[in-house]
């Protein structure tokens, strides 16, 4: 089969740094499902691992961790999925990648890819969709309801003074891919007050186009822009990127008795500082389940399922917002460079062999 990898840490301009495989076909072990890969997504997470992840002697390393695709054949105890069904999901950092025309993977981390996507629209979505729904439901502990249910506790709010205002949730890095679900997730399924922050003006534009109640600037002090639209600070914040470039304004900018999640890898910071507030830190790796085989590792396929049922009934919208052809090694470093840049807005896919 097709495949790209690396057998050196090489910076993307160099063009050994991803290269053109030919690897034989993978056979599936008792819970795998054999895909055929249609499309794929890059993200932060394969940046990280090309730059400081060595591969075995003589071995390459297959990066990737988003795929869609169709299930070829399936293992002797897989209950899932059966061969032909279309499935979207985003792996496991401890088995080979996606960026190969056939992968496996465990079918208790597949969810089957919604109807109304493309295979494209689709690769775009799992390893995001699953890095924010955890983070806002599960480690922020953020309350999860229908679209009209959240709308229902908004406008209720308003209603009644008493009720005091909604909760508020800032996202930094609110336009990259993480925070482009995040945003809507927040919207659309809770009554949380929804303030993202993006610089340039097709990032501020795409932002409140996801859905945010309000867009600031973080090149700007986060306190300050808060303030600016009238908050005084904000009960959650959602740091997707530069937590250590932000770390003191998130201190400054988190109401007491807040609730801080991270999913980057910040240098050092003091979060003693957070203490005088009495402020939880919350981390994110949506590879957790999957590496640790945790009892509820079936819940990444639950959360899949429910978000492409989402986006079936339209309450969400694909994040992709690049194609750049084929998957081939050339594409791949080139995907791997823009990411590099920081300045990426939702999701790059790359489709087809």
């Amino acid at each position: 089969m097709k495949a790209m990898g690396y057998y050196r840490n090489l910076p993307i301009s160099d063009p050994e740094s991803l290269v053109d495989l030919e690897l034989p076909d993978p056979q599936p072990g008792p819970h795998d499902l054999l895909v055929e890969v249609h499309a794929v997504s890059v993200n932060p997470v394969d940046v990280k691992v090309r730059a400081g992840k060595a591969p075995e002697p003589s071995q390459p390393k297959v990066l990737g961790w988003d795929a869609s695709g169709v299930v070829r054949a399936v293992g002797s105890d897989v209950t899932l999925f059966k061969p032909g069904e279309r499935v979207w999901y985003a792996g496991s950092l401890l088995r080979p990648g996606t960026n190969s025309e056939l992968h496996l993977v465990d079918e208790r981390l597949v969810g089957r890819m919604p109807q109304t996507l493309n295979f494209a629209e689709a690769a775009a979505l799992p390893l995001t969709s699953l890095t924010a729904w955890e983070l806002l439901f599960d480690r922020l502990g953020v309350p999860e309801g229908e679209a009209e249910a959240a709308a229902n506790v908004a406008a209720n709010a308003v209603a009644n003074a008493a009720a005091g205002p909604a909760q508020t949730l800032l996202v930094i890095g609110a336009a990259g891919g993480v925070g482009s679900i995040l945003v809507q997730l927040a919207r659309k399924l809770t009554g949380l007050t929804v303030i993202g922050t993006a610089s340039r003006p097709e990032t501020v534009q795409w932002v409140k186009d996801l859905g945010a109640h309000h867009v600031i600037d973080h090149t700007k002090p986060l306190a300050e822009e808060l303030k600016r639209i009238g908050f005084p600070g904000v009960d959650l914040i959602a740091s997707l990127n530069q937590t250590d470039r932000h770390f003191d304004q998130i201190v400054e900018a988190i109401l007491p008795q807040g609730r801080v999640g991270l999913i980057d890898d910040p240098e050092l910071f003091d979060f003693r500082k957070l203490k005088a507030k009495s402020v939880s830190l919350h981390w994110e790796l949506m590879y957790t389940r999957s590496m640790f085989a945790t009892k509820d590792q079936v819940r990444q396929h639950e959360i899949l399922d429910r978000v492409a049922s989402l986006i079936d009934s339209g309450v969400l919208r694909t994040t992709l917002n690049e194609t750049l052809g084929p998957i081939n090694a050339a594409n791949l470093r080139r995907a791997h460079a823009l990411i590099e840049t920081n300045r990426a807005r939702g999701k790059i896919v790359l489709e087809g062999f």
